[in-house]
């Protein structure tokens, strides 16, 4: 069994909460696992062309095209990504609007597989696991788990922090606070998060090695999304 993890941060590995949870998570699966950072890759949004209608392989040449076979290949995902403007940031969203590609003509390559989602924002990553897994129940994909951390926002580190009356620190802790090392939101110093990550991470390993059945879990999740469309109409 092999899982893909997919850091969706656009910062350095070692400062990315998003990163680290995502390897959290993944350490704790005790299963196979490739991680890849989404940081300066140049992935685009689908531009809804139906090139990938006749056979479920998307046309469009930029950092996405060397993903695919991944995203094939792994059993299960682990994808995290940062909340900005509280929803996903871009690459991420990209990202997740290509897997548009593997829908059509009942193309079952992703049906049945399983995944956490994992999200970090400067107050919560909650509506970023939401939109997640949001976008993986349409490839039948069950999210099995959520991982939602607190990480730094910018405003800790831009420079105007302590006196921006409109930033994040500011609107959080009120004037007069001072940023200090120690005080920095870090979801390596966040033991309940951490724990989150490695639970969720050993449930994907049971889940995968207990006699893991895709076509239940395709069923599954067919209803499920049909459950949500009967509510939109």
């Amino acid at each position: 069994m092999k899982i893909l993890g997919i850091s969706g941060s656009n910062r350095k590995n070692e400062i990315s909460g998003t990163y680290k949870l995502v390897k959290e998570t993944l350490e704790a699966t005790g299963c196979e696992y490739e991680l890849v950072s989404l940081r300066g890759k140049c992935i685009n949004g689908c531009i809804a062309c139906l090139g990938c209608v006749k056979d479920n392989v998307c046309v469009i040449n930029d950092g996405m095209e060397s993903m695919r076979d991944l995203i094939v290949e792994a059993d299960a995902y682990v994808i995290g990504a940062p909340n900005y403007y509280t929803m996903l940031n871009g690459v991420t969203h990209c990202f997740l609007e290509r897997f548009y590609q593997f829908r059509h003509q009942e193309g079952d390559t992703l049906w049945g597989k399983l995944a956490i989602a994992v999200g970090v924002g400067g107050v919560q990553g909650q509506i970023c696991c939401e939109q997640i897994e949001r976008f993986l129940a349409y490839n039948f994909i069950e999210t099995v788990d959520v991982v939602s951390g607190q990480g730094a926002a910018c405003c800790y580190t831009c420079g105007y922090g302590e006196t921006c009356k409109v930033g994040g620190v500011v609107m959080m802790h009120g004037e007069g606070y001072k940023i200090t090392k120690e005080n920095i939101p870090d979801v390596a110093k966040c033991p309940k998060t951490l724990e989150a990550a490695r639970n969720a991470g050993r449930l994907l390993g049971e889940r995968l090695r207990n006699d893991h059945d895709r076509q239940k879990v395709t069923q599954k999740m067919q209803q499920f999304m049909m459950e949500k469309f009967k509510e939109s109409t």
